[in-house]
């Protein structure tokens, strides 16, 4: 691989019809250590800032013979799986039988940067929030709460939660089956005060006296024409709650749930 880089140099240097001593003037990098690095007498490539230099001298795109250097510099084991993915990318795309692949060959061709970049483009990063979890709430009827008094960024345990920019977003454990199938108990599901609330969303009600539960919201008017929310389980097995609205004094929407993904 260093023979290859070097004769890289070289011929780039006669193309434009430099001589040692141009290239050593050009660079500050000694006539006699030149001749080694394109004769490929070094035993490892030149330094980070004296591939820069000649980059520059040589009129290369910034960054190639850099990385041309990096991946001689990878390691051992690295290289051997470089090369086991390009030998099954060969045979992949008809180009032959899987084989010994040169590593140098395939980064000049190209194809180790479209390899990165078809992997790259798979992974996107993500932007996470931490988001407290704090008791678990009753997927029964509604019953004692104490731990929503906690003080922002305080709690037990934590977990990221991706694509949400609510700071005061909270998770709790599902307690009860109230809500099955869709929520199952121990499962953990996170709430936004942030996020609207519309009839039919899957809530995380407060009550003015404490009181919380997890059920399905439906917003309406009773034959007075007060305010009602109708605490929907999903499980067909529990009847409904209907309450007025002013005895409500939160509901949270619930923006992500927490399982874990089953073996088929």
């Amino acid at each position: 691989m260093i023979e290859r880089l070097g004769s890289r140099i070289r011929k780039r240097r006669l193309r434009l019809a430099l001589t040692l001593d141009d290239l050593s003037a050009r660079t500050g990098i000694s006539k006699p250590y030149l001749s080694l690095i394109e004769t490929g007498r070094v035993p490892n490539p030149p330094s980070d800032q004296k591939l820069r230099k000649l980059e520059e001298a040589l009129e290369f795109p910034a960054g190639q013979l850099l990385a041309q250097a990096h991946l001689h510099r990878t390691p051992r084991d690295v290289r051997a799986v470089l090369q086991k993915l390009l030998a099954e990318r060969k045979v992949a795309t008809g180009h032959g039988e899987a084989g010994a692949v040169n590593l140098d060959e395939a980064y000049l061709s190209g194809v180790l940067q479209e390899m990165v970049e078809q992997a790259a483009g798979n992974v996107q990063p993500v932007a996470t929030v931490g988001v407290p979890v704090i008791n678990r709430v009753s997927a029964g009827y509604p019953r004692d709460f104490t731990d929503l008094s906690y003080p922002r960024g305080v709690a037990d345990e934590y977990l990221s939660c991706p694509d949400l920019s609510d700071r005061d977003a909270f998770a709790t454990r599902v307690h009860g089956d109230s809500m099955m199938p869709k929520y199952r108990p121990g499962e953990i599901v996170v709430f936004s005060p942030a996020a609207p609330v519309r009839s039919g969303d899957d809530c995380f009600v407060r009550f003015a006296d404490g009181h919380t539960t997890f059920k399905r919201v439906y917003l309406s008017t009773d034959e007075r024409g007060a305010s009602v929310v109708r605490l929907q389980p999903r499980n067909q097995r529990y009847r409904p709650q209907t309450v007025p609205l002013s005895q409500v004094a939160g509901m949270y929407r619930a923006v992500y749930r927490y399982q874990s993904v089953a073996e088929d």
